[in-house]
């Protein structure tokens, strides 16, 4: 398969300075299979194990109303990027929204069945001053930093194959009581119902966990060469160790005030040191979520942006276990919860295995 199904939503407003048909044009190179504009053409047209590149333009509002047309009809159709893998382009007039259209479509995506390879967003800002860093690395001006990024991408999801593993390893990071947690016994309830899966738990509740504190690209590349950071403790005695030998990371989420834990925050952003020296593309990434009233959703895309877009973790179709429950227990007594835990067990399982990787299945 060597062409894309691009959709790119109708945008009026933007049309007329004609910046993304360029890059568009840059990246594609006659690989375009077909473009979709507007809701009516996505329900026409069936997606199911086709290359997706969705671009979509936004004006300083950050609102295109056919996006969202289209985002409604993904979000009301849970199959319809089945066996899909995408890529996201999001091209904005001022410099704020990119992000925020960027994590709510892949979710959207992902949740209807489409995977995402690790870092599949290219967004860029009405000025590109986004584009800095990587354009004096490439030595270019920011367009053409822009343009080739989005070649980059285009190209790494036309090649985007799972690797089959035989006996697959999950790592586990969770900073909950087993006590009294609904997530880490959603978590368990998750291990449980899996075959053939060498599964390890890492908890970064106890002691101190200290965030990030902001090295110089310098220091923090030469501490990670050695697997080490500046402030040491479980991230670099137990955790590194186990991401680089884990197939799949699974991220045990309650809802914290709409945001993951601090430890878990701190987890995530401490993994910059080990990240310079390994990429994790060949990595999946899961989550398992709980809120206690709503916004599992919002805690979804914070994995997605900081893990997959960020950190370059595959992103398998329907990644996420998502349920609401308050008091301890509680999560139990969901009704069918044991139907949806035994569906995503299994599903995870499917993720390593070799009938699911081969060409053309995604």
């Amino acid at each position: 398969m060597n062409e894309f199904m691009v959709i790119r939503p109708l945008n009026v407003d933007t049309e007329s300075r004609g910046r993304l048909s360029d890059i568009l044009g840059y990246a594609l190179k006659g690989r375009c299979g077909g473009v979709i504009r507007t809701k009516e053409e996505f329900e026409k047209t069936d997606l199911r194990g086709k290359r997706i590149l969705f671009a979509v333009s936004i004006g300083r509002s950050g609102i295109n109303t056919e996006y969202y047309r289209i985002l409604r009809a993904i979000r009301l159709d849970k199959k319809c990027f089945e066996g899909c893998v995408a890529g996201v382009i999001v091209d904005g007039s001022g410099r704020l929204y990119t992000k925020n259209v960027s994590r709510e479509l892949v979710l959207a995506a992902n949740m209807s069945g489409c995977a995402f390879p690790g870092r599949p967003l290219v967004e860029a800002v009405g000025d590109l001053t986004n584009f800095n860093i990587i354009a004096r690395v490439m030595a270019v001006d920011n367009m053409t930093a822009y343009m080739n990024s989005a070649l980059d991408l285009a190209d790494r999801v036309l090649c985007f194959r799972k690797k089959a593993v035989e006996h697959p390893k999950l790592l586990a990071i969770h900073a909950g009581n087993s006590s009294t947690s609904n997530t880490l016994e959603l978590w368990h309830m998750v291990k449980h119902r899996m075959d053939g899966m060498e599964c390890r738990e890492i908890s970064v509740r106890d002691g101190e966990v200290y965030d990030c504190r902001g090295c110089s690209y310098e220091t923090c590349l030469h501490l990670g060469e050695s697997g080490k950071c500046f402030y040491g403790g479980v991230i670099t005695r137990e955790v590194y160790p186990a991401i680089k030998e884990c197939d799949g990371l699974v991220m045990v989420c309650p809802n914290y005030n709409d945001a993951v834990s601090a430890n878990l925050s701190a987890f995530i952003n401490r993994l910059t040191a080990l990240f310079r020296v390994q990429s994790f593309y060949e990595k999946r990434l899961f989550g398992v979520i709980v809120s206690g009233y709503s916004g599992s959703d919002i805690i979804a895309q914070q994995l997605i942006s900081s893990l997959c877009m960020n950190k370059t973790f595959m992103l398998p179709p329907y990644f996420a276990l998502m349920e609401t429950a308050n008091d301890p227990h509680s999560i139990i007594s969901i009704p069918r919860i044991q139907d949806r835990v035994y569906e995503f067990a299994k599903r995870t399982e499917r993720e390593f295995r070799a009938d699911s990787c081969k060409d053309g299945i995604i």
